[in-house]
């Protein structure tokens, strides 16, 4: 069976580590039993720089005919960062209901995190980060711009059905790992959104006797990530406090680099899409050396999410092997290897 896979690699190191996963990715359906037809779209802020548009009015039409959308980093020098994201990223996360951001954080055996006490099962959570409303609305405006009374509004965005259902599968992921769910609030200081988060979290916990829920102000919770990560399991949080909480994780891990993520539209109505955490890096593009493993992981998630579990499964066991047993790493990771030398013997373990 080949499944249908649009590709978008973007820009920067996103054109070199997409490539890398996709060989990983087409070898694990070698040895499966399915493939891949992978179509690539070349929307990128080249793209928007030739035609000031990050992606054809079509857009959102060509890739809704895709199962799955592999994306590699968008961003570049001269493009403002809200060109590239409203313009391309939020209406498929939109667009495609793609309500569930999902970041997987751990610390692998054979990297040395930056938290001196913490050993790689210490960290091991996932986030759950709400991914179409929240704090990232269009709504709002300025007003008077350039004078001494100019003024900003950003309004955030929160519905009952945007939280049920964020929360819900936060819950439905507990129960098939530690059974502890923590949301991330800040209701002391946000008069109406977060209280009512805090509502919608307490209400679905009733459906979901014995597991164990706790809720940390926003703050506290980023302290906890680094004086108390083994904690934590698994940690539903809205827009903003998810993206920032992913982040923080990313950096207690050992590195950004090997960061995954899937955007989900769990009921399966539209392609989901998966993408590592790190940007397009323009320093480093070009130069061979960007870490492809975020990329793969993410395509590992992409395996899990179109029924290959024991595929996905194994594109992980051959990531953490590399890490555990071997001297490969980029020089993100404190080593010398080149994008394809990582890649090459990640296959390989794959392979045995």
């Amino acid at each position: 069976m080949a499944h249908e896979i649009a590709v978008i690699p973007g820009d920067g190191i996103g054109k070199e580590v997409v490539g890398e996963a996709r060989r990983v990715l087409d070898r694990a359906g070698e040895i499966w039993g399915f493939g891949f037809r992978w179509n690539e779209f070349d929307w990128s802020c080249e793209h928007y720089a030739k035609t000031g548009q990050m992606m054809p009015d079509d857009g959102l039409k060509r890739l809704e005919q895709h199962e799955a959308i592999f994306l590699g980093a968008v961003g570049y020098p001269g493009v403002p960062d809200h060109v590239s994201l409203w313009g391309l990223l939020i209406p498929i996360r939109r667009t495609f209901e793609q309500y569930v951001n999902l970041r997987p954080i751990r610390l692998f055996e054979g990297l040395e995190g930056p938290l001196r006490k913490a050993a790689p099962s210490d960290i091991d959570m996932v986030v759950v980060r709400e991914n179409n409303e929240g704090e990232y609305s269009e709504i709002g405006g300025r007003l008077y711009r350039g004078t001494e009374r100019e003024l900003a509004v950003q309004e955030s965005v929160f519905t009952r059905r945007g939280v049920e259902r964020v929360v819900r599968y936060a819950f439905e992921q507990a129960r098939g790992r530690s059974g502890r769910v923590v949301s991330a609030t800040k209701s002391n200081g946000i008069i109406h959104t977060m209280p009512f988060w805090d509502e919608v979290f307490d209400e679905i916990a009733r459906d979901y006797e014995g597991v164990e829920t706790s809720q940390y102000h926003i703050d506290a919770l980023a302290a906890a990530f680094v004086l108390k990560p083994e904690s934590l399991d698994v940690i539903v949080a809205s827009n903003l406090f998810g993206d920032i909480l992913s982040d923080l994780g990313a950096g207690i891990a050992g590195s950004i680099g090997i960061a995954p993520s899937a955007n989900l539209n769990p009921e399966g109505d539209f392609p989901s899409m998966f993408e590592p955490v790190h940007g397009s890096a323009p320093d480093i593009a070009g130069r061979g050396i960007a870490n492809p493993i975020g990329q793969i992981w993410s395509g590992a998630m992409m395996l899990d999410h179109l029924g290959y579990g024991a595929a996905a499964a194994a594109v992980l066991a051959a990531i953490e092997h590399v890490l555990a047993k071997t001297d490969v790493r980029t020089p993100d990771l404190g080593g010398s290897s080149s994008t394809s030398e990582v890649t090459d013997v990640i296959v390989q373990v794959l392979s045995r």
